[in-house]
């Protein structure tokens, strides 16, 4: 067997704020799950993300340090259409969460966003254009 890619982990410096993100997205989070060290949600299709702590990543290591030089992740979630890329990226930025990139027309053929999540990693908002 190899190993199969499973999960996602994001380390939170302000958990419950970067849980209000993923849930105003359409992620299951819990309800208290921000009061947790550790929080995991499996998505459709049984792709697992999960968020913890600082203090419980310093439990098992105590000398991590977040990295420097901006995030080593994005992560992308695809909306039903053009205009759900735009209402999600305008909630999310009335909300006082970070845009990176408004909506626009991408070449390769996709209405495109890019926002910030708390940790400062990117989330792609993305929708097939109409033919």
């Amino acid at each position: 067997m190899t190993p199969r890619f499973d999960l996602v982990g994001i380390v939170a410096t302000d958990l419950a704020r970067t849980l209000d993100f993923y849930r105003r997205l359409g992620v299951d989070v819990p309800p208290g799950a921000e009061n947790e060290p550790h929080v995991e949600v499996t998505l459709p299709g049984g792709f697992r993300l999960a968020w913890d702590t600082v203090e419980t990543i310093r439990s098992f290591d105590p000398d991590w340090q977040p990295g420097t030089g901006g995030s080593g992740i994005g992560l992308a979630f695809r909306c039903a259409d053009p205009a759900e890329v735009d209402r999600y990226y305008a909630e999310l930025t009335g909300a006082g969460f970070t845009g990176h990139r408004p909506p626009w027309d991408a070449f390769w053929g996709q209405r495109y966003a890019v926002l910030l999540d708390p940790e400062g990693n990117g989330v792609d908002l993305y929708a097939p254009l109409p033919d």
